[in-house]
């Protein structure tokens, strides 16, 4: 057992696919040393065959020793050394060796040894200050000496693990202990700082605004301009994406078109929502709007340059409003974009208007009367109602009243097509665009717009491997029958919103000069770095200093 020094505070690599010994391997390793980025730096797992005396034999997958020499006096010694070093992200590493014949005279030895050392010898053992970069190694001398070694590749005989939670007890209690001193009152109010950027970033007005009333502290952006930037994280969220371009567009006009690569990556993901059948480019389809069919509702031409959409957005206290830096105002203004505007179908429900809090979906025949009701509600609408942080998100999926309603379109499209199919099957599987045939054409057209943007934009800025990787991800759902449960099917996973969403996030923030990270992200950030540089350095301690384990 040695103590080595740390790493990064992620662990991080997956179980590599193999015979079930292998998996659990690597899930004991994991476990053990959860710091080490096995990518990056191996653990040991077995004798190397190139790194040993040739008076070394091995046998049982490298891990059985065995010696073949003369075994006359200790210059018939003979040393082999594990494949790869011990991480320094280890903290403290463990190996077992079992000697299962002592043979002729029992000259053994077991330690640790650097690169280079020369095998034709025993290996000696320090117990302290000991360097980096050194090797599991054994060492015999006589004939039928016979040793096993466990890497892991079965439970250890010493409680390792809970040695291991001692060590990180002793280190997060030296944490805990540092002095603060005099300046308690000053990190007080840098953390209360970093705590109200926090919320403020995230949208969570209601809760900031209280904060702040609490520590005295001073929010740097209107709550107007939180609250819009909620509603379009809240679309986002609930795969209503075309809807949070619009709204993009209405309150922050010019942001969406300075910025391609962001724009880009939000179409990606709206025609990924159209196979998810959430957006509203599709989802008026499912609804079966009295709308022809023929056409594709509030659908703009394309233009070889430009594009503009004139759609109004149903607000608290505003008919037509319009924006500016994020700040409502009741004048009527249109949105001009020099890209090809793919999505602003307004629905006549009040589930289209793109910043309408109130989520809710209405059939055809009460399309008028909820629009009424809609205009109502959103008056009515008290800050609670619409604060992020009184929902939930798991899986990036709205836990309120929103996703019960999102959740009853799926199964108001399943009846539909139930009803379709004469009632065969009482469990109908998801579709593609909800089962809706309209609304699969409207999504095809959309890929071709999609794929003319991306035209448009190598022309503009040139190749860009990220925009070709992403465009075909997407396209390449169309190639199965069941998206959700084919090799790319990760898209449909609602989790995936949540990138897209706090990259939009950000770009709001920044285009109002307003930090784009938050402090507190930017704090944890710098701790994880400062983890992995103290690692280069062989500190060996601080790999107990997970930054994970506060954030839990």
């Amino acid at each position: 057992m040695a103590e080595a020094g740390a790493g990064s505070p992620h662990g991080g690599d997956a179980a590599p696919p193999g015979p079930p010994e292998e998996q659990e391997l690597s899930r004991r390793l994991r476990r053990l040393y959860p710091a080490v980025n096995q990518d990056e730096t191996p653990l040991p797992r077995s004798w190397s065959p190139k790194d040993k005396y040739n008076y070394i034999g091995l046998s049982q997958g490298n891990l059985r020793v065995h010696y073949k020499g003369h075994g006359k006096n200790h210059k018939d010694a003979a040393s082999v050394r594990a494949t790869h070093p011990i991480p320094a992200a280890c903290g403290i590493y463990y190996f077992e060796v079992k000697i299962v014949s002592k043979g002729r005279d029992g000259y053994m030895g077991i330690g640790l040894s650097a690169q280079g050392v020369n095998m034709n010898r025993l290996p000696g053992i320090a117990f302290t200050d000991l360097p980096s970069n050194l090797y599991p190694t054994v060492g015999l001398q006589t004939p039928g000496e016979i040793v096993d070694a466990n890497f892991g590749q079965q439970p250890f005989v010493f409680d390792i693990e809970d040695y291991m939670r001692e060590w990180r007890a002793k280190i997060q209690s030296t944490i805990k202990r540092f002095p603060i001193g005099d300046r308690l009152g000053e990190w007080q109010a840098m953390l209360q700082n970093m705590v109200s950027s926090y919320l403020v970033h995230h949208g969570y007005c209601s809760t900031a605004t209280a904060f702040a009333r609490v520590t005295d502290t001073t929010i740097q952006e209107e709550q107007t301009s939180i609250k819009n930037r909620q509603r379009i994280q809240k679309l986002v969220l609930a795969g209503r994406v075309g809807e949070a371009i619009e709204a993009t567009q209405q309150l922050y006009p010019g942001l969406l078109e300075h910025n391609p690569n962001l724009l880009f990556m939000l179409k990606c993901r709206q025609f990924v929502e159209m196979v998810n059948g959430t957006d509203s480019e599709v989802r008026c389809f499912s609804a079966r709007s009295p709308r022809s069919q023929d056409s594709y509702p509030g659908s703009p031409s394309l233009s070889p340059r430009h594009g503009s959409t004139n759609s109004h957005l149903h607000s608290t206290g505003a008919d037509s409003p319009t924006c500016s830096n994020g700040v409502m105002s009741t004048k009527s203004k249109q949105s001009h974009s020099k890209y090809p505007a793919l999505s602003s179908s307004s629905s006549s429900s009040s589930s289209s208007s793109p910043s309408s809090v109130n989520y809710s979906e209405s059939n055809s025949t009460d399309s008028t009367k909820s629009q009424q009701h809609s205009s109502t509600s959103n008056q009515e609408t008290s800050d609670s109602e619409m604060e992020m942080e009184a929902e939930h998100y798991p899986n990036g999926v709205l836990e309120n009243s929103s996703t019960r309603i999102m959740n009853g379109t799926y199964k108001h499209e399943e009846i539909l097509q139930t009803d379709e199919s004469s009632m065969e099957d009482s469990c109908p599987q998801r579709q593609l665009c909800g089962g809706n045939h309209a609304a699969t054409e409207r999504m095809i057209q959309f890929g071709r717009e999609l794929q003319i943007l991306s035209e448009q934009l190598c022309r503009e800025y040139g190749k860009n491997t990220m925009h070709k990787k992403m465009l075909q991800d997407a396209f390449s759902l169309l190639a199965y029958s069941d998206p959700w449960n084919c090799p790319v099917g990760q898209q449909l996973d609602p989790i995936q919103r949540e990138p897209v969403c706090a990259a939009l996030n950000s770009a709001i923030l920044e285009s109002q000069n307003l930090p784009k990270q938050p402090p507190l992200m930017l704090a944890l950030g710098q701790a994880s770095e400062c983890l992995r540089l103290m690692a280069r350095v062989g500190l060996g301690s601080c790999s107990f200093a997970r930054v994970d384990d506060y954030l839990h």
